[in-house]
Formats: C-alpha cells, structure tokens, sequence
C-alpha cells in the first residue's frame, strides 16, 4: 500500500460523505480510520489504520499496518451460521468504546451501537463482499491486537471480523492515545473504513 497522509486520507473520507473531526483548542479528537487495501491476500495484515487529530494547525497521523479482513481460519470455518463477518465500508458513529476485548484486555469495542458486515459463507478461501449478504448487529466487531509480544506475518485465528493490529507495540501506543482522547472528549469513538482505492 502506498504512503498517504493525512490530508489525502481525510479528503477521501469527506468525499466518501464522512464526517472529519477536526478540534484546533484539545488535542486527540480522533479520526481512526481503517484502510483497506485495494487487492488484499487473504490471511495477510495487508490494510492501514490511521489515526489522525488536529492541534495548534497541525495534523497529526500516526499508521499502524493491520488488517480489516477475517483471518483464513475462519474465513474457512465460520463462527456463525450466516458466514464469516467482513465489516463493510463506512462510518460507524460513536458505536465504539475502550473495553475488554474477549473479557482479557483493553481495546476498542464495538459496544454502543450496531455495525453491517458481509456474511461470506461459501468458505472458498476468498474474501466475497456481495450486495445482499449484508448483516446489521451488535458482532464485537473489535479494534485489537494479534500477538501480545511479537508482530506475526499471517492472521489466522486473530481475526474473525475484527480490525487487528499486527505489531502489539504499535497497539500499545494506539491505546495510550485512545485513552487520552477519552479523559478529554469521553470514551466513546467513531469507526471509519474506507477502501485504499477512495485515496487519490
């Protein structure tokens, strides 16, 4: 993927019809975006999260590589009967809030509101994002970590519909600017995915 900045993701995200926060007095009033890569290998961390915030004129971005993608676990063995979750291109409003992920450490959850993926259930081994496969619900459609100590090269069982980052220091540094933005703004986050294409 290419290396973007902020400016060119957040005009995507306004041409897309998304709103850009943008707060010149407070620091960390947060843009996380998730960018997904254009032609994804499956099982692969192959798409960006972007987190991006305005202070005293400037833009600041910090980039994590992660993948928006199921790992080919269970892309291959669905943990629901409909078919693999793959969150859908958009903007999730305030759905999501620093949380346990899976009851064991703190990410950013899907806790406040609802989410539509794709259901791929023919277990083809390939990501399929069809027009009338879409469910809208409560998922846990999570912002987490893979590996607690190492940067791992595949997905696996890290992601079922998840957003995961691959490297676990890159998450960490993720976290401490999520909670700083709580303490200011409250624990409560917008959600953004767009896809590499949308950047020009």
């Amino acid at each position: 993927m290419k290396d973007f900045t902020a400016k060119q993701i957040l005009k995507a995200v306004e041409r897309r019809g998304f709103d850009v926060f943008k707060n010149d007095t407070k620091p960390y009033n947060l843009n996380i975006i998730g960018i997904r890569s254009a032609n994804p290998v499956v099982n692969e961390f192959n798409c960006l999260m972007a987190v991006i915030w305005h202070y005293e004129g400037q833009w600041n971005l910090f980039k994590m590589q992660m993948t928006s993608l199921p790992g080919l676990y269970w892309l291959v063995n669905p943990s629901n009967p409909l078919g693999c979750a793959i969150l859908k291109e958009g903007q999730y409003k305030g759905v999501y809030k620093i949380d346990k992920h899976n009851g064991k450490y703190e990410a950013v959850c899907q806790r406040l509101g609802n989410v539509t993926v794709y259901r791929d259930n023919d277990r083809d081994r390939q990501y399929d994002t069809v027009q009338g496969t879409e469910n809208t619900g409560m998922f846990g459609i999570n912002i987490h970590r893979a590996h607690q100590d190492y940067e791992l090269e595949t997905v696996d069982k890290y992601s079922a519909g998840c957003q995961v980052i691959q490297d676990p220091n890159e998450f960490d540094v993720f976290m401490g600017v999520v909670k700083k933005s709580a303490e200011i703004f409250g624990n409560k986050f917008t959600y953004t995915l767009i896809n590499e294409n949308d950047i020009n």
